[in-house]
């Protein structure tokens, strides 16, 4: 009795512990989450749901939903290096006493968690956002926080019903299995894990075309965020010159503010500006004495080298990634057994995941965040698909709910891809998610 009851009491402390871990971490996440959504939301001041208190109050909560929706995507992106790190670490110190808290049980409790805030947040959660927005509350019915809230939910539960529908109308037109059929009733341990694995192999797809235009879209975008290599003399005779055609442009609309009188050139009530073209040009010219005084700042060794490193770095990222996609591709071809298979589960701190030891589990950790970087740039660098693409303290709340659904579609199918490209050899989700 008393071992039992010890180990009951281990079991609940460890409960205790993975919780409180599970916390610490969606906090952090929420935190940086709201940092970002905060940096790219439309200022208060220009936001139209700012026009009273019931909309403030809908602002508030859709601000919410979308930050924790950004927060989930982070942290399914993040699993994965996340796994391979502490597989490494306990491999490494099996018996140390700060690392216990890495184990098995952990990380296939953050899997089922990110299986879950997934699922809530991109059929629940989003939904009700977007509709939460547009909504004005049933006609006739008294106004307020409360109609808006009973006309969304009555639109989710159309849209679940319409939802539901298509998966019977799928189930049916793909596979005549009546009990497959019948276990759709079966909501969350056959549908949602079905309906998820739908998404996931949405955002596969997604990720087949967005990552090789990312791939080659990275470096004209790296090629802009870093300074180019230029001698000193070729830097300071460009930044005179950007000076001196900043001060001529300046001088040009001093002078023709002094000479024209804008009260002499009134059309229909509305003062015509003649000078928009010397202004724009102007604004174009500071920019680019700005850009070319902070090249002039920068040291010699971080103007010289950072973006030749930068570049080595992409394309050696790039070949390593084309040649593992390559022969896994090859291994397909020839051996059946390369297969994915649902069986293979495996604990962590038993054995290295990557044949070259710590090593290649550190470039398998890179390129992950490299397929993911680049899946995000490829995506927002596609035709149409370009215009939601987030703009710094201007995009509106109904374009941040866009950008989260395509964050977490895109998250959830990255370890899909990474297994099935190559990358990586063992997988960890849940087994609902394996069974979907």
């Amino acid at each position: 009795m008393d071992n039992e009851a010890d180990i009951r009491e281990q079991d609940f402390h460890n409960a205790v512990r993975e919780y409180i871990i599970f916390l610490l971490l969606i906090i952090a996440l929420y935190l940086i989450s709201h940092a970002v959504v905060c940096c790219i939301k439309r200022r208060e001041e220009r936001d139209d749901y700012y026009s009273g208190d019931e909309d403030f109050v809908v602002y508030r909560i859709v601000l919410f939903i979308s930050t924790f929706s950004v927060a989930v995507s982070g942290g399914a992106a993040l699993l994965l290096p996340f796994s391979l790190i502490s597989n490494e670490v306990l491999l490494h110190y099996p018996n140390s006493y700060y690392v216990q808290w890495l184990n098995s049980s952990l990380i296939h409790g953050l899997w089922n968690l990110v299986f879950l805030f997934s699922n809530l947040c991109l059929f629940i959660l989003l939904p009700f956002a977007y509709f939460f927005t547009e909504s004005e509350g049933f006609a006739g019915s008294r106004k307020g926080i409360m109609g808006r809230i009973y006309e969304t939910f009555v639109v989710l539960l159309l849209l679940a019903i319409l939802v539901m529908g298509l998966a019977f109308v799928a189930s049916a037109l793909f596979d005549q299995d009546r009990w497959t059929q019948q276990s759709l009733f079966n909501i969350w341990n056959y549908y949602l894990p079905w309906l998820y694995s739908c998404i996931s192999l949405l955002g596969v797809l997604m990720l087949l075309i967005c990552t090789p235009v990312g791939f080659a879209r990275l470096f004209t975008v790296i090629g802009d965020m870093i300074v180019k290599p230029k001698f000193k003399a070729q830097l300071d005779d460009e930044l005179n010159v950007a000076r001196l055609e900043e001060d001529d442009l300046k001088r040009k609309i001093n002078e023709q503010t002094f000479r024209s009188n804008l009260l002499d050139r009134r059309k229909n009530g509305i003062y015509v500006d003649a000078d928009f073209d010397l202004h724009n040009r102007l604004r174009m010219a500071t920019q680019q004495r700005a850009l070319l005084e902070q090249s002039w700042r920068t040291t010699p060794w971080r103007r010289n080298l950072a973006y030749p490193l930068a570049m080595l770095l992409l394309l050696v990222l790039t070949m390593i990634s084309v040649l593992m996609v390559t022969l896994h591709s090859l291994k397909l071809l020839i051996d059946d057994k390369a297969l994915p298979t649902v069986t293979e589960q495996i604990s962590i701190g038993h054995a290295s995941l990557s044949a070259f030891g710590p090593i290649g589990a550190f470039v398998e950790i890179a390129l992950i965040i490299y397929f993911a970087v680049a899946s995000l740039v490829g995506f927002y660098s596609l035709p149409v698909l370009w215009r939601l693409r987030p703009i710094m303290y201007d995009t509106p709340m109904t374009k941040i709910i866009g950008n989260c659904i395509v964050l977490l579609v895109l998250s959830s199918a990255l370890p899909v891809l990474s297994r099935t490209l190559g990358e990586l050899k063992y997988k960890f989700q849940n087994k609902k998610l394996q069974q979907g």
